[in-house]
């Protein structure tokens, strides 16, 4: 009598998981893609993100009927209303999110059945870098720190090995540790006038 196995692990389809691997591999232009968020200011500290289409596969996303919306705010104590989390509280989010993820991912890919994973992020600030008060002061975060609740059916070597294997590959922890250019570009709005109208 044959064993069965198992085509599915931690939530995921090993099997497409497979077929996905295989193609990118077969194919690497399949692997890029193109996201993309459009933002537009409401009032005050508040703003709204909208995030629905991007690019993948060779190919325009079309999956999504209705897009993402999120909204940014502040506390009272940073002039807000509360209307949402702010920016860099989703940065946290998003930090969380794709740390989970990619440990999910690569621990299904391993084998190894997840029991239990949660991760607790704090992050410091000092806001003298935001408001130009002290130029040796970091802009940004000065340091994040992750705690992960994680229980594994493998041993503690390899579960150690796997959470810094995710780390290394999470695609958002990559992009906060390094370098990441980010330009901004005016948008310049053509108005035509009335003598323009007129010819």
């Amino acid at each position: 009598m044959n064993k069965q196995v198992s085509k599915a692990c931690n939530g995921l389809d090993l099997e497409e998981m497979g077929q996905t691997v295989r193609a990118l591999k077969n194919d690497p232009t399949l692997a890029q893609f193109q996201f993309r968020a459009r933002n537009r200011w409401i009032d005050g500290g508040e703003n709204r993100s909208t995030i629905k289409d991007f690019y993948g596969v060779g190919a325009e996303d079309t999956s999504r009927s209705d897009a993402f919306i999120f909204t940014n705010g502040e506390p009272p104590v940073l002039l807000g209303r509360n209307e949402g989390a702010n920016p860099v509280e989703f940065l946290l989010h998003a930090l969380a999110g794709c740390v989970t993820t990619t440990t999910v991912l690569h621990a299904a890919a391993r084998g190894i059945k997840l029991h239990k994973l949660s991760t607790e992020l704090t992050g410091n600030i000092d806001l003298q870098g935001l408001l130009a008060l002290d130029d040796s002061v970091p802009v940004g975060y000065e340091s994040i720190r992750i705690k992960m609740d994680i229980e594994a059916d493998c041993s503690d070597e390899d579960l150690a090995e796997l959470i810094a294997f995710a780390q290394l590959h999470s695609p958002v922890c990559n992009t906060v540790c390094r370098p990441v250019p980010v330009t901004i570009e005016r948008v310049v709005a053509h108005r035509a006038t009335s003598e323009a109208h007129a010819a």
